[in-house]
């Protein structure tokens, strides 16, 4: 079957195999802090130093991990398609963007980090946004307005993702979703596959297991992502 329009979202399954912690643990923990104190704009409103430390501790972590298989896999995918190619990450690490700086994309591929990027900082004032690799404080101050601070690039809980207006024109376009590594339970991405399935596109599950939204997907692979990413694309 021959594809031209792809569409894939990509979500903490990802990257696991890095070594880079999924968003939740089964204790709701997010690296051992309450999801509510470190991934709300309520959380940052009441302690922005422990919201600050907490993202300079994940910013750093960066440091020690690596792109794996599943990443390098969706690279060279991109390197070789000739169509329109939406890659869609739920995941703020920036091992996507280092997978495809090792194997330059086509010209049709977009990366959209729709939940934000650890390694960039928006300013609370004028929303220029821009990149920034070291530690943060509580009032770091804002080279972009005389009366902002900076804070993480991260959408938080109650805040609306990035770029939803160009990911639902691809998934209107698109003739093949994939979704992989992701729970698919958490809106406005739970809800891709049923945008996709809406455009008529093939719909394929790539995770460790069987999701709750299993029976939207047309067919389903399951296994490590290193190992299941690689495999499937290789079919393509």
């Amino acid at each position: 079957m021959s594809h031209r329009n792809l569409v894939v979202l990509t979500g903490a399954g990802i990257s696991a195999e890095s070594g880079v912690p999924t968003f939740r643990a089964s204790d709701g923990l997010w690296c051992g802090r309450r999801v509510e104190d470190v991934a709300t704009p309520e959380g940052y409103a009441a302690d922005p130093a422990l919201v600050q430390d907490f993202y300079n501790q994940r910013r750093r972590q960066l440091a020690e991990v690596q792109p794996n298989a599943a990443h390098r896999a969706l690279a060279e995918l991109a390197a070789r398609w000739a169509g329109g190619f939406l890659l869609v990450t739920q995941n703020v690490d920036d091992l996507h963007d280092r997978a495809h700086e090792e194997t330059p994309p086509a010209a049709g591929f977009e990366l959209i980090h729709m939940h934000g990027e650890l390694l960039k900082a928006r300013c609370t004032r004028s929303g220029v946004v821009t990149g920034w690799a070291g530690d943060m404080t509580a009032d770091q101050p804002s080279p972009h307005h005389p009366d902002g601070v900076m804070r993480p690039h991260i959408v938080w809980f109650g805040e609306t993702p990035l770029q939803m207006e160009r990911i639902q024109r691809a998934l209107a376009a698109c003739d093949l979703f994939v979704s992989i590594g992701t729970s698919g339970a958490v809106y406005p991405a739970a809800g891709f596959v049923q945008a996709a399935r809406h455009s008529g596109a093939r719909t394929v599950e790539i995770n460790l297991q069987p999701t709750s939204g299993a029976r939207l997907f047309d067919e389903g692979a399951y296994g490590p992502a290193t190992e299941a990413v690689p495999a499937f694309f290789d079919t393509l």
